[in-house]
């Protein structure tokens, strides 16, 4: 019975404080100063989605959900047993051209001393013929024997220049596959917090799959909506700031960075002023990156709360809204 009672207590503290906030809350906006508005609103961040770039089964996945992982961390890898062996065929196809290339070089040489040796074959009959002791038939021998020498060097020198052809566009596609096999590696774009877990150790996923959802607390932020009348006196750089319901003893500066050009509720006509200050406008408050990282521990999206902006005829923020931080 003393449980049963106990717990019950705790149900109605629990309940009674709540309700306290509430009232806090809605006894705070009515008696909030000229020049400083409020709109209900929640915690929110950039969510990231590593995948895969190559379709292909999930060898390991180092990191589970909650994980704090820093930029450039390697949180996945990739099966490539048959990228490897791609990769041994493209190697022995560089080295096969490699050596093609010295092959010919060395018939570049060979050729090379053949048409030579023609031409000096071809001189000399030239000038036994002029001097009457050569026929023309043996002229026209050594003349032929000139050109086909010539051809042979000339065809020699095009299959260098192809073996150089071959030995690039090989290595290109050596390169292409070592490429793709650093795409294997999955890793952080940037520090945050693992927040989802979308794959499985084994899973095959195609190109684009899915593997982890990473939660960008560097860049946290509110979102909150606003009248016209309120939302066109802000800056950028607007000070603004965030009480959240679960620790409502806190309160976190943000700034404004961003105001929405149009309005995000419209009636379905706006023809009088009183129906264009129902317009509403979004807001962007943006909580600052070195905070951030100090208390990246204790950041979490959803959390709703209430934020307070101050326009510019407010002098200063009330006692009740000065910044309190955890320690």
């Amino acid at each position: 019975m003393n449980l049963k009672t106990g717990i019950i207590g705790l149900l109605v503290v629990a309940a009674i404080s709540a309700g306290g906030f509430v009232y806090w809350q809605q006894q705070m906006a009515s008696r909030l100063p000229d020049g400083i508005v409020s709109s209900n609103g929640r915690i929110e961040a950039d969510q990231i989605n590593i995948a895969t770039k190559l379709a292909g089964r999930v060898l390991e996945i180092s990191v589970d959900e909650g994980d704090m992982v820093d930029a450039g961390q390697i949180v996945a890898r990739m099966d490539v047993a048959e990228l490897n062996a791609q990769i041994r065929r493209a190697q022995a196809e560089v080295r096969r051209a490699e050596q093609a290339k010295v092959q010919a070089a060395a018939s570049v040489l060979r050729t090379r001393s053949q048409f030579q040796l023609a031409e000096a074959e071809q001189k000399r009959a030239q000038q036994l013929h002029r001097e009457g002791f050569a026929t023309t038939e043996k002229l026209d021998q050594r003349q032929t024997e000139l050109q086909a020498a010539d051809a042979a060097y000339r065809a020699t020198v095009a299959s260098v220049k192809q073996t150089v052809e071959a030995i690039t566009s090989s290595r290109e596609e050596l390169a292409r596959l070592q490429s793709m096999l650093d795409d294997t590696l999955l890793k952080a774009p940037r520090r945050g917090r693992i927040q989802y877990r979308l794959a499985q150790q084994g899973e095959v996923l195609p190109a684009g799959g899915s593997v982890l959802t990473l939660l960008d607390i560097a860049d946290v932020y509110m979102t909150v909506f606003l009248p016209a009348a309120d939302a066109g006196k802000l800056m950028i750089g607007s000070e603004a700031r965030l009480k959240l319901d679960p620790v409502p003893e806190y309160t976190i500066p943000a700034k404004v960075s961003f105001v929405a050009a149009s309005a995000q509720f419209t009636p379905k006509a706006v023809e009088t002023s009183e129906e264009r200050a129902k317009l509403m406008f979004r807001v962007k408050l943006q909580i600052d990156r070195t905070l951030l990282k100090k208390y990246e521990d204790r950041v979490k999206t959803g959390v709703r709360g209430i934020a307070y902006l101050r326009l510019p005829q407010a002098n200063q923020w009330p006692v009740e809204l000065q910044i309190q931080l955890p320690e």
